[in-house]
C-alpha cells in the first residue's frame, strides 16, 4: 500500500443462521424479537412473547437445521462462530454460515486485486446470530477503517431486511457515541441492485446450469421457471415497501434476457404468522401447476443468494414432501443454485462497491 492508500472497509450485512441447537433457540428469539421482521406489538411484549415463541418451535426447527447441515466436517464459517473457536464438528448449521464466509473470502480477495494502493477488508455482520452487527461495528473501529460501504446481500430492498439492518447499524452507531467512541470512518450505504447487469447475469447462468444439467433436449420445451421469493406481509406492501416491485422488476429483466423463451410463473415463500402475506404462494402454485398437467419445473429462489433453510430445506425436501403427500406426481422439479460465490455476483458487489467509492479509489 502506498503512503497515500486509504483502509477501506466492506460489510456484507445478512440475517445470519444459528451453529447449533441452543443457537437455534437464540436466533428464534432475536429473530422473533425484531418489530421490522414480524411487528408482534415491539417492546417488551414482543421480546417476551419472542422467548415463547422460540422456546416452543427450536427443536423442530433444529430437525431442519440437522438434515442441511452446512459443516458436516467442521466449521467453514466466520472467526465468530463458537464451533470454530471451541473447535467442535456441530450437526445443525446454517448453510448460511459457510456460504457467506466464502463469499467474504472471494469478495475481499477480488477487491484487494481492483485496488492495490488500499488496504481493503471485508467484514460480515448478521443480524440474529453470530458475527452479530455489534462485533463487526467495533472490530472495524479497532482497524481504524477510512471509508466504510455498508453492502446488504438482499438485493431488492425491504424495510425489513436492508431497512432493519440499517436502523440497528444506527443504533449501534449512537450507543458508541453515548460512550464517547467515535468512528472515524466515511460511511456509504447500498439500498438495492436488483438490477445490476452482472448480478441478472449470475441468476441467468444458474438457470441455465440447470436446464443443461438436468433435462434432455425434448425435455427443456416442456419447462416452466418458477420464481420464488421471500414473502412480505400485505401491511408493509400498503406502507410502501418497493421489495415486491423489485422482485417483480428482476424477473422481468431475466425473462427479457432469455428472450421469453419459457413459460414462468412467480410465487412467495416462508410465510410467518397470521396476517396476509403476499401471494401466491409458492407451494399452493406448485400444486396449481402440477394440476395443469405441467410436469417439468425449474424453481429459481429469486431473493436468495446463499443456498440455506429456504432453498435446501423449504423448496428441496418440505416441498417435494408435500407433492408425496398430496398423491401429486412431478417428473422433474429442480431447484437452481444459490448464487454464493459465482464470478459475476461478486462482479456484481464490486459494481456497487466502486458506484459508492469510486472517488477514492
Amino acid at each position: 500500500m502506498s503512503d497515500s492508500g486509504k483502509k477501506i472497509g466492506v460489510v456484507l450485512l445478512n440475517l445470519g443462521g444459528p451453529t447449533s441447537e441452543l443457537a437455534v433457540r437464540s436466533f428464534l428469539e432475536n429473530l422473533f424479537g425484531d418489530r421490522d421482521i414480524i411487528n408482534l406489538g415491539g417492546g417488551g411484549f414482543q421480546k417476551r412473547l419472542a422467548k415463547v415463541i422460540a422456546k416452543f418451535r427450536y427443536k423442530g426447527v433444529a430437525e431442519k437445521y440437522r438434515e442441511i447441515n452446512g459443516c458436516p466436517n467442521g466449521c467453514q464459517g466466520s472467526k465468530y462462530c463458537p464451533n470454530r473457536q471451541n473447535k467442535e464438528v456441530s450437526d445443525c448449521c446454517s448453510p448460511i454460515n459457510p456460504l457467506t464466509e466464502l463469499q467474504r473470502k472471494a469478495l475481499e480477495k477480488q477487491l484487494k486485486n481492483s485496488w492495490p494502493d488500499h488496504t481493503v477488508k471485508v467484514y460480515t455482520a448478521m443480524r440474529y446470530w453470530v458475527p452479530f452487527d455489534y462485533d463487526i461495528f467495533d472490530e472495524a473501529m479497532n482497524d481504524d477503517i477510512d471509508h466504510l460501504v455498508l453492502l446488504p446481500l438482499y438485493p431488492h430492498f425491504s424495510y425489513t431486511t436492508t431497512g432493519s439492518s440499517y436502523r440497528n447499524w444506527e443504533q449501534i452507531r449512537n450507543k458508541r457515541l453515548a460512550e464517547g467512541k467515535k468512528p472515524q470512518w466515511e460511511e456509504y450505504l447500498i439500498g438495492q441492485y436488483h438490477l445490476n447487469p452482472n448480478y441478472l447475469s449470475a441468476l441467468n447462468q444458474r438457470i441455465d446450469e440447470r436446464l443443461r444439467e438436468d433435462f434432455t433436449e425434448e425435455e427443456r420445451r416442456k419447462v416452466h421457471l418458477v420464481f420464488t421469493a421471500h414473502g412480505t406481509p400485505l401491511s408493509e406492501v400498503e406502507k410502501g415497501d418497493p421489495y415486491t416491485q423489485h422482485i417483480e422488476e428482476t424477473v422481468e429483466a431475466i425473462m427479457k434476457m432469455r428472450n421469453y423463451g419459457e413459460t414462468h410463473w412467480l410465487g412467495y415463500q416462508s410465510r410467518v404468522g397470521p396476517s396476509k402475506w403476499t401471494q401466491p404462494n409458492t407451494e399452493a402454485l406448485i400444486m396449481r401447476l402440477l394440476d395443469y398437467g405441467i410436469k417439468h419445473m425449474v424453481l429459481i429462489p429469486v431473493a436468495f443468494v446463499t443456498d440455506h433453510i429456504e432453498t435446501a430445506h423449504e423448496l428441496n425436501i418440505e416441498l417435494r414432501d408435500e407433492i408425496k403427500a398430496q398423491g401429486k406426481h412431478v417428473e422433474k422439479m429442480v431447484i437452481s443454485k444459490g448464487l454464493n460465490d459465482h464470478p459475476d455476483f461478486l462482479a456484481a458487489l464490486e459494481d456497487e462497491i466502486s458506484r459508492k467509492i469510486g472517488h477514492i479509489t
